[in-house]
């Protein structure tokens, strides 16, 4: 649809009216030297065939139309596209050469100014050489604190004062996924991510009393002050709060102030050690309880044998009772033993491990010590353990080195299984008539052997710290026996790891930092007076079963990335197939991609666009012809109990704002102006980040044209001509 212009409608009518001005001037001079019988007689015959003339002259303004749109095309348009070319290769990253297209003249230009930008790029790219030499140590800094804080074991998020967080690890993200109540769609990120705010999951009353706390104990000139507070999140989980203050830096001196700049929270999940203290207190309570009773009732029994006159058949029964009272009070005690063993071990640093790391430390050090071949079966599956590494490992190495002299064993399989809420870990060898002896159960009671000298500890002993059992059975295969010296160890709750390669590179580290937020904004000032570079924006985009969403047509997949002081924050991203629970029309697959396989036993929408709104929570929302986009989400509004309120910028409209010029402004053209690479079109996600790159880009451009707050950019945008398209 190409957009009528004023300009040419402007010059069609000073044509159409000089036209008319020239014919009646024409008629007065025609009036004014005819003889009366000549002009009478023109009247008369021109008289009928008034409304010719007029058509006539309708017609001539089509030529004129489309001669002087050729003209404004060729000397206005092209040297204002022209103009805003160079514009965009000057101000922006854009460094293909121009593609002028006008008049010769104007095509004789192309060369000396593509030379010019050719050296502007030069220069350009050799000041950013230097600033980046300039901030390489700097960057050196954060990377190596970005690693540090990836590895920590303890969940670290550090915010700022408006609650906004600007930092936080790896454990932090994992245990966060498991507060989310949506974490199956999104992985928790709608809990935690840089700029957004800690009180969506913490009170931010007891975040305030903590913070004015520390600020009190800074005044008062306290070294390291910290507040500690327990809260409930809306999960239900018990969160126990360290809280340590980021002090300002005196800008002239370097040192530390009395002022809060921040804070660093270290949160610590405490649900199921609460849950642990009050069963172990329910045993305490019933074993004091039930042993009141029973203790004066085998009193009582005590007192009456001590009566040398009662019968036999009463000596009897009280025998029987003592018996069952004392059989009771031991299995109390025996449930109070197993069920608070672990908080009773609570001395010995027990962790959780992954069961193949276990095994493959154990194997390493097995064949070092005692040179016996290993190999491993059954840790292809993620066991987590609950353990204590170092003296489990000699523990192995032990047993491996006395079943060599014993059995003759030059060949041994460690296996790890899972049975009855238990791990077995197997030391398995096969039973053949060089295999020797059976083992003796009695090793179990020996001191561990470590390096050729005894350690000041047993098997036995390892195995009660971990509240484990060990015994020695056979199992046959086909026509082979084998014999196995089997370990029960406890098994821990599963948890997800990081892919090692993730942080090979700076380039693949999640943003899970970022200082600039420090630096203080205007937030508090409605949004639309806000600065759009203060601002967070969630940019998205939907793939749908047709482009008539009112007609029945329904999203099958919502893409979005964040952008927080100005970064796309790529791996904080949103990415959900969503089933139509209708059949996707085969005219659509080969544009999307999407068929009715990928999207079976996907969640519904009544699921997913709850998520998606938590995801986008205090942002403006950015999409590309986003009337499409949003009336897709406000036709599913009521169904799913949420609503989109939230400001909306268009890609769209602000680049008919920035280039005015340009014939079109579809994604494709706008990136290709750009200089951006689409990977994945047509897809929710790769939309959705090429859409988040075009925007970055058009901030500067839209602040060149004095627009710098969001009500701005609303206002611009209003007044394109594509803010009238409605769905």
């Amino acid at each position: 649809m190409r957009r009528l212009e004023w300009r040419l409608l402007i010059g069609v009518a000073v044509v159409g009216l000089a036209c008319l001005a020239w014919l009646f001037i024409a008629a007065l001079m025609l009036w004014a030297v005819l003889p009366e019988q000549n002009w009478s007689a023109l009247t008369e015959a021109l008289g009928n065939r008034a409304g010719l003339l007029i058509m006539l002259w309708a017609f001539s303004l089509l030529p004129i139309s489309a001669a002087l749109r050729y003209l404004i095309d060729l000397y206005v348009r092209a040297p204002a596209r022209l103009a805003e070319d160079i514009r965009l290769r000057t101000d922006g990253e854009v460094s293909q050469p121009l593609n002028i297209q006008g008049s010769r003249e104007m095509e004789q230009l192309a060369e000396p100014i593509n030379e010019l930008l050719k050296r502007h790029e030069q220069l350009r790219s050799e000041m950013d050489e230097r600033i980046r030499q300039a901030s390489r140590q700097t960057e050196l800094e954060k990377n190596r604190l970005a690693a540090l804080m990836s590895e920590l074991d303890r969940s670290v998020v550090v915010c700022n004062l408006d609650g906004r967080i600007l930092l936080y690890n790896q454990r932090a993200r994992l245990q966060f996924k498991r507060l989310s109540q949506a974490a199956q769609v999104t992985g928790g990120s709608e809990l935690i991510g840089l700029g957004r705010s800690i009180y969506t999951v913490l009170d931010r009353q007891l975040v305030a009393h903590a913070v004015e706390n520390v600020q009190r104990r800074l005044a008062r000139g306290a070294a390291s002050p910290s507040a500690q507070f327990v809260t409930a999140t809306a999960s239900g989980k018990l969160l126990r709060i360290q809280m340590s203050p980021v002090r300002s830096v005196d800008p002239e001196s370097g040192s530390s102030t009395t002022n809060l700049n921040g804070f660093v929270l270290l949160i610590e999940n405490i649900t199921h050690e609460m849950q642990a203290d009050a069963e172990k207190d329910r045993l305490l309570k019933d074993l004091t309880e039930g042993s009141r009773s029973a203790l004066a009732n085998t009193r009582a029994a005590v007192e009456i044998l001590e009566d040398p006159d009662i019968n036999e058949a009463m000596r009897e029964r009280l025998l029987g009772v003592i018996r069952e009272e004392i059989q009771g009070l031991s299995q109390r005690l025996d449930e109070l033993r197993q069920s608070s063993s672990d908080a009773w071990r609570s001395r010995w640093p027990l962790e959780d491990m992954l069961g193949s790391d276990l095994i493959e430390a154990a194997v390493g050090r097995i064949e070092a010590e005692s040179g016996i071949e290993v190999a491993r079966e059954g840790d292809d599956e993620p066991i987590w353990l609950r353990l204590e590494s170092y003296s489990l490992l000699q523990a192995l190495t032990h047993l491996a080195g006395k079943l060599d002299p014993v059995c003759g064993i030059r060949n041994l399989t460690l296996r790890l299984s899972t049975h009855e809420g238990r791990a077995r870990l197997d030391l398995v060898w096969p039973i053949s008539e060089e295999s020797g002896e059976k083992p003796d159960l009695s090793w179990e009671n020996e001191p561990i052997i470590s390096g050729g000298e005894a350690m000041a500890m047993s098997l036995r002993d390892v195995l009660d710290r971990h509240s484990g059992e060990c015994w020695i059975e056979e199992e046959c295969q086909g026509e082979k026996t084998r014999r196995c010296f089997r370990l029960l160890l406890p098994l821990a709750t599963p948890q997800e790891e990081q892919p090692a390669s993730t942080f090979q590179h700076h380039e693949d580290r999640p943003e899970f930092y970022d200082f600039d937020l420090f630096r203080p904004t205007e937030r508090t000032r409605a949004q639309e007076d806000s600065r759009l570079r203060d601002l967070g924006f969630t940019v998205f985009d939907t793939e749908t079963t047709g482009l008539n969403p009112a007609g029945g047509d329904q999203i099958i997949q919502i893409g979005a990335v964040r952008i927080v002081n100005g970064k796309i924050l790529k791996r904080e991203s949103f990415d959900q197939l969503v089933n139509p629970q209708r059949k996707i029309p085969e005219a659509g697959i080969p544009i999307h991609g999407i068929t009715d396989e990928m999207v079976r036993g996907q969640p519904a929408i009544e699921e997913v666009l709850p998520a998606f709104h938590a995801f986008c929570t205090d942002s403006v929302l950015v999409a590309h012809n986003a009337a499409f986009d949003m009336r897709c989400l406000e036709l599913k509004q009521d169904a799913c109990g949420v609503v989109f309120d939230h400001p909306v910028l268009d890609t769209l409209l602000l680049s008919a704002v920035v280039h005015e010029n340009q014939n079109t402004h579809n994604l494709d053209d706008i990136a290709e102006r750009f200089g951006l690479t689409i990977i994945g079109r047509h897809t929710a996600i790769g939309d959705a980040l090429v859409t988040a790159e075009i925007f970055q880009k058009l901030i500067p451009l839209l602040e060149d044209r004095g627009i710098h707050t969001l009500g701005e950019a609303l206002k611009a945008s209003r007044k394109t001509w594509y803010a009238r398209v409605k769905y």
